[in-house]
């Protein structure tokens, strides 16, 4: 029997501020480490903010999984990865007639919050829960026929603990390693 065919992981960084993040730069740089992994940050490969589009998508070809990591912002994700999606996931490529270059690859979410769960509810400070503040990117993933895995998220990342923060990593690259 064969073994089964490792898969390949490409991680799209976007933080507007990497530096000084205390969660995803750190877990960008763990999964720099997994084998088969691919981590690539947006704000780095781009200060200008001109994508190159063919570069992109080839990445997106290359690899079985893409996960998006960044910290949720102003529920949303970064300018850099909205940018990302708006130049990268065009009609003839990632949808509609000949568009089919991502069908089936997985897309992971990987995200941090500044406030507590808590405030993701409908009674919530926020008004909202995650699952319906997440609804535009599954209908991406819906478009672009990519399975949307269940997001890996970690509220009240600003109050977090070093141990929190050390089990949400632990948590962060088992699921990038499975």
């Amino acid at each position: 029997m064969e073994p089964a065919p490792r898969r390949r992981t490409l991680v799209l960084v976007a933080h507007p501020d990497l530096p000084a993040s205390r969660v995803t730069a750190h877990l960008a740089e763990a999964a720099g480490a997994l084998e088969d992994t691919t981590v690539h940050d947006l704000a780095a490969a781009y200060p200008d903010g001109r994508i190159s589009v063919t570069d992109e998508q080839r990445l997106l070809v290359e690899h079985d999984r893409i996960v998006w990591l960044f910290p949720w912002h102003w529920y949303s994700v970064p300018s850099a990865l909205k940018a990302w999606m708006d130049q990268v996931l065009v009609y003839g490529f990632a949808y509609g007639a000949g568009g089919t270059a991502l069908h089936g690859k997985e897309l992971q979410l990987v995200t941090s919050t500044g406030g507590p769960e808590s405030s993701y509810a409908p009674d919530g400070h926020n008004g909202f829960t995650m699952g319906e503040l997440l609804a535009p990117i599954a209908a991406t993933a819906n478009l672009t026929g990519m399975r949307l895995a269940e997001p890996l998220v970690l509220f009240g990342a600003r109050t977090a603990s070093d141990e929190e923060l050390g089990l949400h990593a632990e948590r962060c690259l088992a699921l990038l390693a499975a």
